[in-house]
């Protein structure tokens, strides 16, 4: 089969071909984080834009507790991990689910930033369910008016 074939939507192999990138950018694959979007479902959902002065990243996880959220900034990279928690369910007898559609466990998010961030200015507010972090762009990287002489 030639290879207009295997990227051709539609196809079984097309098909196969994006699941295997689509596992690879959520389980890692060696490559850099991606600020693309991960699959459907992936917990927490991340919003990321601009400003002409920062980049903005906002997660959401409803029922994490703040002190069970870790935010870390590594060469360009945020990573935003934590757990949420079961919910008690009561009683042995009463914990059986036909359906749970609400993830808990540990997870871990992984946005790769623009070169032009100042990791030294940071800011991370979490407030009803929403983190929200803002990472400033470096003073010599805003666009700054030449005056023609």
């Amino acid at each position: 089969m030639n290879d207009t074939m295997l990227n051709f939507p539609g196809t079984l192999f097309g098909e196969l071909e994006r699941l295997q990138r689509q596992l690879e950018d959520t389980m890692g694959s060696g490559r850099a984080a991606s600020i693309r979007p991960a699959a459907p479902g992936a917990f927490p959902a991340i919003n990321v834009g601009n400003t002409p002065t920062s980049v903005e990243i906002y997660a959401f996880a409803p029922g994490v507790d703040a002190a069970a959220l870790e935010l870390t900034l590594d060469r360009g990279v945020l990573i935003v991990a934590g757990e949420r928690t079961a919910p008690d369910t009561g009683s042995a007898e009463h914990r059986f689910a036909y359906s749970r559609e609400r993830p808990f466990g540990r997870f871990r998010r992984a946005i790769t930033l623009p070169d032009d961030i100042d990791p030294s200015r940071v800011e991370a507010k979490y407030q009803d369910g929403v983190l929200r972090v803002s990472v400033a762009r470096r003073a010599e990287a805003q666009p700054q008016r030449i005056a023609i002489q």
